[in-house]
């Protein structure tokens, strides 16, 4: 539904004619995320300030006008898509590094700013932001934010709550407050904690207050190469329950080396079952005896081969095959779902085999490519939309395998968040009272159904005009590796 001219220009003297869109071929781009969702925007503005913010907020709550926050748009679980003819509100141009604290080890950003242009920031002074999603090169940490983001170093590290000390949030009626403090030891209710991954439905962050590490002082990078999925998911438990917790530890299948070696010419082997990279660090005598006990936990569960990287740049290939992992999907097929689901640990080679079951009996491809050190499985469902009738069964294939990570005692998201994607799973694992209780807390923000809505809650979709699914689009990969 198109704006009416009174709150365009009244949005246009907020931030300028020029950071309103509102023509169709303009909002195009806004429709989508890195998910298989779509929803037209009534609008799209683009602030540069948290004043910018908070006067978008107040003339849209006023105009009675739904908002959906939006970062870098790759997301993968519908959070950043407007329904319900919300307006966008576009953080890209909020891409700022304001003060980097080298004392107090710590850096404040906006929310447009890229994740891993903080590490880049800080490389210089022996400092680095540790979560790292795969997405690092592209996500904003606005994003990062709101759906508690993690990445393949996350089971050292934590995810994105661990290391944000403090944020500025404007709520649904434009107040400017700020949750947490610089030291990270606010007293009181821990809002800052409540407000990380709650999906843009509580407030925006635009000012974010950063926790910098120092680089460890050696690392050492291995790749355990198995014939077998159970031997290489096997070796998970063996080496965390043997006492050694890896910096990363992930784990590709065959299909996923596949298409990886084909898009990236990373050296992963192509007649293997799946490979498991691992990474140690910490202090180099350390480091060097848990890495040699690494690779002997990974000899002990019949891995053929464990590589250990020699250089850098052997380093960054073979993390560049998994980073880039999903990207090269397109080499399988033209389209791609992708899940985030989590298990124990100990149940992965379960759940995989179910999985795998749940490929043969469909005859749909569903490549791993994983955080297996904390069991946080990304099967990518890979597909080619022009099949009569496949996206109602990829659908129905996803959902299957979210009920057996479920059914395993997991969860139904790591950290891609819940959004549209999931929202109808949650009953899954919560009852009336739980969903009950979690609804409290928008209120308790000043938060309504003008903000973010049709998100995280089953029903929230319908209960703002939208189709249950309406999942027309499905996402599109290059065969270069790339996707849009």
């Amino acid at each position: 539904m198109p704006l009416s001219p009174t709150l365009v220009a009244e949005l246009q003297s907020i931030v300028g004619k020029p950071y309103v869109l509102y023509r169709p071929e303009d909002l195009i781009v806004f429709e989508f995320d890195g998910s298989i969702d779509k929803g037209v925007p009534s609008a799209v503005v683009l602030p540069d300030s948290t004043e910018q913010v908070a006067g978008v907020m107040r003339a849209c709550r006023a105009a009675g006008v739904s908002i959906a926050p939006r970062g870098a748009g790759t997301g993968l679980s519908g959070g950043a898509i407007p329904l319900g003819g919300s307006v966008t509100i576009a953080l890209t141009r909020m891409n700022r590094i304001l003060e980097i604290d080298v004392e107090n080890r710590m850096a404040v950003v906006q929310p447009g700013v890229i994740n891993l242009h903080i590490s880049q920031a800080v490389d210089h002074l022996g400092l680095f932001y540790a979560p790292d999603p795969s997405s690092q090169k592209a996500c904003s940490i606005g994003g990062n934010v709101a759906e508690n983001s993690g990445g393949p170093h996350c089971l050292f590290y934590g995810a994105t709550t661990n290391h944000i000390l403090a944020t500025e949030v404007v709520l649904a009626d434009g107040t400017v407050t700020w949750l947490g403090d610089r030291t990270g030891h606010a007293p009181g209710y821990d809002l800052r904690g409540v407000f990380i991954g709650s999906e843009g439905t509580l407030g925006i962050a635009t000012t974010i207050v950063v926790r910098l590490l120092p680089k460890p002082e050696t690392v050492r990078t291995m790749l355990a190469v198995y014939d077998t999925v159970d031997d290489a998911s096997g070796t998970v438990s063996d080496i965390i329950g043997g006492g050694v917790l890896p910096a990363a530890m992930e784990m590709l299948d065959a299909l996923g080396m596949k298409a990886v070696n084909a898009a990236l010419n990373t050296g992963y082997p192509g007649d293997a079952g799946a490979v498991l990279l691992i990474e140690v660090e910490g202090l180099l005598e350390t480091v060097v005896a848990e890495a040699e006990w690494v690779m002997a936990a990974c000899r002990g569960r019949n891995a053929r081969e464990v590589r250990l990287a020699e250089t850098q740049a052997e380093r960054d290939r073979l993390w560049a095959g998994r980073k880039g992992a999903l990207g090269a999907m397109g080499q399988l097929a033209p389209n791609y779902y992708t899940l985030d689901g989590v298990v124990p640990r100990t149940k992965l080679p379960e759940v995989l085999r179910r999985i795998a079951e749940v490929s043969a009996r469909s005859g749909i491809l569903i490549p791993n490519i994983f955080h297996a050190g904390d069991g946080n499985l990304h099967p990518c469902i890979v597909f080619d939309e022009r099949e009569p009738g496949i996206e109602a069964r990829v659908l129905k294939v996803g959902e299957e395998v979210m009920r057996i990570c479920v059914d395993a005692g997991g969860a139904l998201s790591g950290e891609h968040g819940i959004g549209i994607e999931k929202q109808d799973f949650m009953d899954w694992i919560f009852n009336a009272q739980d969903l009950a209780a979690m609804a409290k807390l928008r209120p308790a923000f000043g938060s309504d159904d003008l903000l973010n809505p049709g998100k995280i809650f089953p029903g929230a979709r319908l209960a703002c005009g939208e189709s249950g699914h309406g999942r027309a689009n499905v996402k599109k990969v290059m065969a270069a590796g790339g996707y849009l």
